[in-house]
């Protein structure tokens, strides 16, 4: 077995145990306590929202300038500055933030500036280890970075949780291991990338001078830096928590959890894809392009629609299987509905952005980033600031700008590469789903939920099975064989 399959097969498994593990206690554990789970979950992603400003995607430039360096037996050198480069911009944006209250007397009262302690050592943190996740990539070695960017955080968030809540431990215990895990991160970073090649730090400027390297250095990572800005679910946790409270971070994020199920499908589709979009560009081969993306896209919306049926009837008997707090959940069930809707259309695109970002038009991935964040924020505000909508709002701000975006990317590639992902046969897989809702959600309750949790959406599969029979829309009987189950374990 190959590097390339060994490494794939392993980033898949952690993957999807990190998938399962978030999942699960999303559901089951963190209900139990809405608040202290929203502050977690408003820590992470706000500093995620920020490491960007830190790096300024300079962890690109690792990846795109690699081989070059390594030519010239300057790895050690790019590796060096770059984290030199990291820290000095941490002191600089660590100053900018104590300055702004100045300027700004409001942003004192922000959960920002409240819990800096946790948020400006986890930015440093994440920062550092961004440039050492894709230093290590260069390797070929994706297992181990997979470990710490899926499971680490899980873990912290899950080991905090229960110190809190089931151990009855201090908050600041709590952070305090919260905070310890990525620490532990950083420094299992620096031991990996150490063992692949032992670390020799090497400050000298001399090679980036030559030629006026670093220009065309910062240039890439500046443009790195931009298309950074799509981060929509960090934004989302961002406000929510500044103009809500921590109660509906922690219900978003839940609610989130749920929803993600519905992208399953969606989970490595840029590894796998990028090969083929890579060759069709290169031959320029649009026939077949367009047929591969119709083919991958109307795969990915069948899939996720059958996952987002199956959760729409299920999802009011789960609620009673959660912790005391399942009963708020059951209030924003209209969040699952929109929010859901849209990540279909996202995964009805297929890999709309990723034909993109891999052709010379690569920049335009970067402003219609900009659009999506922009929307989002301007959205956002709107529905928080104008309406009673709440959680809805968010779920509405979310769907209509994230559907914008793709829409826009939709059309760039249309008339650009003559490539679409819609199909007529997307229209039938909506008319049978929403049929199977229907049927399943008027069809008579029993009186124990588990029962109901179980046939409903057992009906909803029936039915769809039932009418993609007579449609033919998706080859089901070429995956539910054993011959496709023995071929998964296949790696030649």
């Amino acid at each position: 077995m190959s590097v390339v399959a060994r490494q794939g097969f392993k980033y898949s498994i952690i993957g999807y145990i990190g998938f399962l593990l978030g999942t699960v206690s999303a559901i089951f554990i963190f209900p139990n306590d809405f608040e202290f789970y929203g502050k977690l979950r408003y820590i992470l992603p706000t500093a995620e929202m920020l490491v960007p400003f830190v790096v300024l995607g300079i962890s690109y430039s690792n990846v795109k300038f690699f081989h070059t360096v390594e030519k010239d037996g300057k790895k050690q050198n790019m590796l060096s500055l770059s984290l030199l480069t990291v820290f000095v911009n941490f002191l600089i944006f660590t100053a900018v933030f104590f300055i702004l209250p100045y300027f700004y007397p409001k942003f004192r009262h922000s959960e920002a500036w409240k819990i800096k302690e946790m948020i400006l050592p986890l930015i440093l943190i994440l920062s550092f280890c961004a440039i050492f996740n894709k230093y290590t990539s260069n390797y070929k070695r994706i297992v181990v970075s997979n470990i710490f960017d899926n499971l680490f955080p899980k873990i912290a968030n899950l080991g905090a949780f229960c110190l809190f809540y089931y151990f009855a431990l201090s908050q600041k215990i709590a952070f305090a291991f919260f905070f310890g895990i990525f620490t532990l991160m950083l420094f299992g970073y620096i031991y990996y990338t150490n063992k692949l090649e032992k670390i020799q730090f090497d400050f000298n400027t001399d090679y980036f001078k030559k030629n006026n390297f670093w220009q065309e250095f910062f240039n890439y990572s500046f443009f790195g830096f931009l298309g950074t800005f799509g981060n929509y679910l960090a934004i989302n946790s961002f406000m929510i928590g500044e103009f809500m409270g921590m109660e509906e971070v922690g219900i978003y994020s839940v609610l989130y959890a749920l929803i993600s199920l519905i992208s399953i499908p969606q989970l490595g589709l840029f590894n796998i894809s990028a090969p083929i979009i890579n060759k069709t560009l290169a031959d320029g081969d649009m026939e077949e392009l367009d047929r591969f993306h119709k083919k991958t896209s109307l795969s990915l919306y069948f899939l996720g629609a059958v996952l987002f049926s199956c959760i729409m009837v299920g999802f009011p008997y789960l609620t009673q299987f959660m912790p005391k707090n399942g009963t708020m959940l059951r209030e924003y069930e209209p969040v699952v509905w929109i929010w859901g809707s849209a990540v279909l259309i996202d995964l009805a695109t297929g890999f709309n952005g990723n034909i993109i970002s891999l052709s010379k038009y690569y920049r335009f991935n970067i402003l219609v980033m900009l659009l999506l964040a922009g929307l989002t924020i301007g959205l956002n505000y709107y529905f928080i600031k104008n309406t009673d909508l709440k959680l809805i709002g968010i779920a509405l701000s979310t769907a209509i700008s994230l559907t914008i975006y793709n829409v826009v990317k939709i059309v760039f590639n249309y008339f650009v590469f003559k490539v679409s992902p819609l199909t007529i046969e997307m229209i039938f897989v909506s008319i049978i789903c929403t049929l199977a809702i229907t049927v399943a959600i008027v069809l008579p309750n029993f009186h124990s939920n588990f029962i109901n949790l179980i046939y409903k959406p057992a009906v909803v599969l029936a039915l769809i099975y039932v009418g993609n029979y007579f449609t033919k829309i998706f080859p089901i009987e070429d995956y539910l064989n054993a011959r496709f189950i023995k071929s998964i374990f296949k790696f030649k």
